[in-house]
């Protein structure tokens, strides 16, 4: 992999994992009281929460050991296999790229909380409009849903590898 494109992956990786781990310091510190602050007309909440499970607390009633393994071991294997792509892989689209940076440093950003803070994810933001409103959520949670509509959108999807193109392929 080229030294630029291992540069960019690093810094937009280190920048989400700062950006998180401050967010989160912040929102323990100014909304431990449990209260709810109201910003942008009403449609931003921000509400301190500690979340042993995943997305939307799904799992949080596993035993430990299985949590354990759900959401630290299994995310650990994901994140190396990512890193083996995108070290591997020399044909990826830019957007691709990005992508897998932001999921990288979001998924380090929830592991770090779940690694030093007892298995808890430190979870603070929902969106209300009306009657329905989104799960709470932190910055690593956002860059993960950002990377995910990068990489689903990404140009580079579909398009063969010169690795891995067949004999007769056209080469030019």
């Amino acid at each position: 992999m080229k030294p630029l494109k291992m540069l960019l992956i690093a810094v937009i990786v280190l920048l989400v994992v700062g950006c998180d781990q401050a967010s989160k310091h912040i929102a323990r510190i100014r909304l431990s009281d449990g209260g709810v602050t109201y910003l942008a007309g009403g449609h931003l909440a921000l509400h301190y929460v500690e979340n042993e499970g995943a997305f939307l607390s799904l799992g949080e009633r596993l035993p430990r050991s299985a949590r354990l393994v759900a959401f630290i071991a299994f995310p650990l294997l994901v994140l190396a296999a990512m890193i083996v792509v995108i070290v591997r892989r020399r044909d990826l689209h830019p957007l691709m790229l990005v992508g897998f940076a932001l999921l990288l440093g979001g998924g380090l950003g929830n592991l770090v909380d779940r690694i030093f803070r007892g298995g808890r994810v430190s979870d603070f933001v929902y969106i209300v409009f009306g009657r329905p409103w989104t799960g709470i959520f932190n910055l690593a949670d956002l860059a993960i849903m950002a990377g995910c509509l990068l990489l689903l959108f990404s140009p580079g999807w579909g398009r063969p590898s010169s690795r891995g193109a067949s004999p007769g392929a056209r080469r030019g």
